[in-house]
């Protein structure tokens, strides 16, 4: 059992540069047809000041700064046994090539299901800008089978 004293543990803070060489990759793995994720030129002409980074992208930097996998390995939870449950974002303002995203992910909700067979996580991020503006905000839900 995933002990609930973790429920309100903060990750430590993950940094994310957008970077276009790492948007446009983004864009093309997961099947961007729309040209302002991957042509500057298309992304001004449509009123942004930069390649703006796809839905959700930002949803990475926890997983790309470690924060994610320290967590799991923290909790004892084997992340072969880790699956994706659920996911819902709101967007504030878009995040744009030269921008800095900072996440901060909080654990927002511990519980189990099924006697216990299954045992849930959610997961709350909020992520500003190098202005400190907010960006967008979402909730992440994974579980553990036995």
């Amino acid at each position: 059992m995933i002990d609930p004293q973790w429920i309100g543990h903060e990750l430590a803070p993950s940094v994310l540069p957008i970077e276009r060489t790492r948007l446009q990759f983004f864009a093309k793995a997961t099947g961007q047809t729309d040209p302002v994720y991957r042509d500057p030129v298309a992304a001004r002409a449509a009123g942004y000041a930069d390649l703006p980074a796809p839905p959700t992208f930002l949803f990475a930097a926890d997983y790309d700064s470690g924060a994610f996998y320290q967590l799991f390995s923290d909790m004892k939870v084997p992340l072969g046994q880790l699956l994706h449950a659920e996911q819902g974002f709101t967007y504030h303002r878009v995040a744009c090539v030269g921008d800095t995203v900072t996440v901060r992910t909080r654990v927002d909700d511990i519980y189990a299901k099924k006697a216990g067979a299954l045992e849930f996580v959610r997961l709350a991020s909020r992520a500003t800008d190098q202005h400190g503006q907010l960006v967008a905000e979402w909730r992440t839900v994974l579980v553990w089978r036995h």
